[in-house]
């Protein structure tokens, strides 16, 4: 997967300097991201605002929760805490927002521009435990692009 996260990164460093608009950026690269990595079945970006996560950009199926508050669910956690959270079995998560019967797993790292929290990208998967450190680490890298486009 190493290989693959070091492709995307740098497909993902070129939608950075298209001639579009911020949320076309963001889409582009929820798009990317959903088709290339098999597990990754919805991709999302969300904001900080008033004290809630604002979801700007997704690729995936609909989802109600287009506003969450900080500290509820896992987004409202990683919001919170401003550290990335991985949880690879949703069952066994006590505060949880169901975003699909379908999803089994999911991963929320924050995107931080010198020390602030700006919000996060938020990925779901039909799996159970397809997550480990090197998505971590991929994903990261692409908080600190997508810092820039914001």
């Amino acid at each position: 997967m190493k290989e693959i996260f070091n492709e995307l990164i740098k497909e993902i460093e070129e939608i950075l300097y298209l001639p579009i608009d911020k949320n076309s950026k963001l889409e582009r690269i929820c798009i990317l991201l959903k088709e290339k990595i098999y597990y990754y079945n919805w991709v999302g970006f969300y904001f900080a605002k008033n004290g809630n996560l604002v979801l700007k950009a997704y690729s995936g199926e609909e989802t109600e929760h287009k506003v969450i508050p900080f500290g509820k669910g896992v987004c409202g956690r990683v919001a919170e805490s401003k550290d990335a959270l991985i949880v690879q079995d949703i069952t066994k998560e006590e505060n949880y927002l169901a975003c699909s019967r379908k999803v089994k797993a999911e991963i929320v790292v924050p995107i931080i521009r010198e020390g602030e929290f700006l919000g996060e990208i938020d990925i779901d998967s039909h799996y159970i435990s397809p997550f480990n450190s090197d998505d971590e680490e991929f994903l990261k890298e692409v908080c600190k692009i997508v810092a820039k486009i914001i």
